[in-house]
């Protein structure tokens, strides 16, 4: 009796170790044909200067209009936060970058080391992955002659080749991995343009440099990294594993520094010389993409960290409005601060030329990927994350949430805050919040205490309707404070 039950044992564990093997090999062979994935992300690039998006731009982008030509453009999406630190965490991590101090970039990782990111789903998910560009995430810095924590390798990417942050930041240096290429030995005095504000033209710090560094060639140099990475996939691991590519231009952020190829080429000065320069270097990426026969099965995302820095006498100026009409400019509560042009190539999947007004943020690629690879999302990782995939490729959304609800904060009044529900946009505070004059204003007697929009009749936010609709703007209020005041905004996917 003992040994029928201890070879009925036996065999039930060996029939639960047969079954266990068929059901990783199962989801090993899901994860194995899912796309490549490339996400472009380039910096201060306006939702009005790509053509597609603004038939009135002075700017040609063939490459970008090509991406929507062949893909999906939204119309609604949003950077998590009008600067660069912030939308980059966001986009990382899948989590709102209110919910941290993002403050402490210059010395301290932003991203915890137990976070999930797009590249740690990624690895798990079977993929080879690598980011090149600017990170401007934060690393544990302790001098340039040592390792570099808490950076993209110990963020979930196998390479990284980039910088710190802007290439108006110093210092400035090459990073492989986790360490300064060469340290930042030399001194570059701090350089403006006569004929932009200060802020503007060919604009960058005093402060360290690295030898092996011109400023000027930083653009080009990434995009040669990127080919590098993806002529290597190409030869080594196509047929083993798919690739996640995390190219992140430091341009067209000032300084703008177009080639002599591109100088006198576009009709907004030397900003729109640089953003012409840019789309070129895109055309680049996306011809090696082409030339290593994995365009038809990349999944290739477009977009940028956030809002230009375009001035009202910029647009009388040249005729070009860099933010499409929208209000506002870079770090604002308004629009143009994180409405970002978002366009989505999967020729697999998306059909081309196609326009979608679904409400996007940055936060959602991570759980788009997650539904892509088939992987569930743990509880705790990214909170503030929905998947857009059923939009991408028009199923039924009956079981994957849609978002409806965006919050954030501006880039220099850390009192205000940003919540747009369904239609309607609350601003907590009047002012523009960021880089516009005035970003902060106090109430007048009898006056709105902050600013209501609706943005399905009015995307220029030309008339607050704050003291017309206190039920609306009490319920939103309400809406704000519960997403802030909680760990996450994501509901349970029943899918993931």
């Amino acid at each position: 009796m003992l040994n029928s039950r201890t070879k009925l044992t036996s065999l039930l564990r060996l029939l639960l170790i047969i079954t266990s093997i068929g059901s990783l090999y199962a989801v090993s062979a899901i994860r194995a044909d899912g796309p490549n994935i490339v996400v472009i992300l380039v910096d201060d690039m306006g939702y009005g200067d790509p053509g597609c998006f603004n038939p009135q731009s002075k700017i040609p982008t063939p490459a970008i209009n090509s991406l929507a030509r062949d893909g999906m453009m939204f119309s609604d999406a949003h950077a998590p936060g009008p600067l660069c630190h912030m939308s980059r965490y966001g986009l990382l991590t899948g989590r709102y970058p209110f919910r941290t101090n993002v403050g402490v970039w210059p010395r301290q990782p932003l991203i915890a080391e137990d976070q999930m990111t797009i590249a740690t789903l990624a690895r798990d998910a079977g993929y080879h992955t690598a980011m090149v560009g600017k990170w401007h995430c934060g690393f544990a810095e302790d001098g340039y002659d040592n390792p570099l924590p808490g950076g993209p390798v110990d963020r979930g990417f196998d390479s990284y080749f980039g910088i710190r942050a802007s290439t108006d930041i110093p210092p400035y240096f090459y990073i492989r991995n986790d360490r300064a290429i060469q340290p930042p030995t030399l001194q570059i005095d701090a350089n403006n343009s006569s004929d932009w504000s200060p802020i503007q033209g060919a604009f960058w710090r005093a402060g360290g440099i690295a030898p092996n560094l011109q400023l000027p060639q930083v653009l080009p140099r990434f995009t040669n990294e990127a080919i590098a990475v993806i002529e290597q996939h190409a030869r080594t691991r196509t047929r083993e594993q798919p690739l996640l590519l995390y190219l992140a231009y430091p341009a067209p952020h000032t300084p703008w520094l177009p080639a002599e190829e591109f100088r006198g080429k576009s009709g907004a000065g030397m900003y729109g010389d640089f953003l012409m320069m840019v789309d070129a270097e895109i055309d680049r990426v996306l011809q090696a993409l082409e030339a290593a026969s994995m365009t038809n099965d990349t999944l290739l995302i477009f977009t940028s960290d956030n809002g230009p820095v375009w001035y009202d006498e910029d647009v009388d100026r040249f005729g070009h409005d860099s933010s499409g009409g929208l209000r506002g400019m870079k770090a604002d509560a308004w629009e143009a601060g994180h409405r970002m042009p978002f366009i989505v190539r999967w020729p697999a999947r998306v059909k081309p030329g196609t326009t979608s007004g679904q409400l996007v943020c940055f936060t959602d690629l991570l759980a788009t990927f997650a539904q892509i690879m088939n992987l569930p999302l743990p509880d705790t990782a990214a909170p503030d994350s929905f998947s857009f995939l059923p939009e991408l490729i028009g199923t039924e959304t009956r079981n994957t949430p849609r978002r409806t609800q965006f919050v954030m904060r501006p880039g220099s009044v850390q009192s205000m805050a940003t919540i747009r529900s369904g239609p309607w946009k609350l601003i907590t505070e009047l002012g523009s919040g960021g880089f516009t004059r005035p970003n902060r204003l106090q109430p007048e007697p009898g006056g709105p205490a902050g600013q209501l929009y609706r943005m399905d009749q009015d995307p220029n936010e030309e008339q607050n309707l704050y003291l017309e609709h206190p039920l609306v703007v009490a319920r939103l209020q309400h809406e704000l404070q519960q997403i802030m005041d909680a760990p996450a905004s994501r509901l349970t996917d029943p899918e993931n």
